[in-house]
């Protein structure tokens, strides 16, 4: 069972998306069971609610992993990441905007680029605060109008710059095809000094966040018709050719377009693999 819906008006600046999650009956273990998360092209908060804490493993054959936690922020990324899905558990998630990090977390997104962060590192003893409140919420409606909340009062806490008009004006470029050399002209400053602001406030350099835009192109376009060849979802997305496209779905997936149309995932950004064989020391962490 999930409930998504858009924030409160006044958060809409700073949270693209909230949704709240718990598994429909009592979850069966599933040792091993992993899966790989595809990025999204931008930041997470998420709360776990129940279970183990978030497991992650550095690559498919990282047999250990490592824990982060139950409260944690995952920073803009420009590929997967693996994670134990051993057990499901309840939570709670917030999608940012870009150039919301330093407002609601106290970091920018630069900072915090291609990483799980725990949250008790930004916002101190305000995050086991959090978890509290959020399992005591009876519904997800309920966890849903908490971490609302929760969120407005860091907003309440710091001055509001929101984002750099350079980057404001290229995102809205970029989403609408422009091209990179175009816009760092027309912002006034250098091609270095404007990668800086563009990295600090989305956590990607321009380039990285044209791919990102792409590769969500094509997943989303994907699950309206799974049975459509690559190769024409690809040229559709923007791609240059289909063996541009491969390269690019394979640094940013971690597996072929063939291997992901194979794994069928019930969620997009969500693919189940199989976890190595290896695993003697698994338990040790």
């Amino acid at each position: 069972m999930q409930l998504t819906r858009p924030p409160a008006h006044h958060l809409r600046p700073f949270v693209r998306l909230l949704w709240a999650s718990t598994p429909d009956d009592a979850p069966t273990p599933q040792p091993g069971a992993r899966e790989h998360v595809l990025p999204t092209g931008g930041m997470h908060l998420v709360f776990r609610l129940g279970g183990p804490p978030l497991r992650l493993f550095r690559d498919d054959a990282d047999a250990q992993g490592f824990t982060v936690g139950y409260a944690m922020v995952g920073g803009t990324r420009p590929a997967f990441f693996v994670r134990d899905v051993s057990v499901e558990t309840p939570s709670v998630g917030v999608m940012l905007q870009p150039g919301a990090a330093r407002a609601l977390l106290g970091a920018p997104e630069g900072a915090l680029a291609d990483c799980h962060t725990p949250l008790d590192a930004l916002w101190g003893a305000d995050a086991g605060f959090a978890l509290e409140q959020l399992h005591g919420a009876g519904s997800l409606a309920a966890q849903l109008a908490v971490v609302e909340a929760l969120l407005t009062a860091r907003l309440a806490l710091r001055a509001l710059h929101g984002l750099h008009p350079a980057v404001a004006h290229a995102l809205a470029g970029l989403s609408g095809g422009s091209v990179i050399g175009e816009l760092v002209k027309h912002s006034g400053y250098s091609h270095r000094r404007f990668i800086a602001l563009f990295r600090g406030m989305t956590g990607l350099a321009p380039k990285q966040y044209t791919r990102m835009l792409r590769f969500d192109r094509v997943l989303s376009q994907f699950a309206l018709e799974p049975h459509q060849p690559w190769v024409e979802l690809a040229l559709q997305a923007g791609y240059s050719d289909q063996a541009h496209f491969n390269r690019d779905f394979l640094a940013i997936a971690g597996m072929s377009p063939q291997a992901y149309r194979r794994a069928a995932p019930t969620a997009s950004r969500h693919v189940p693999m199989r976890a190595p064989s290896h695993r003697s020391n698994l338990s040790k962490t």
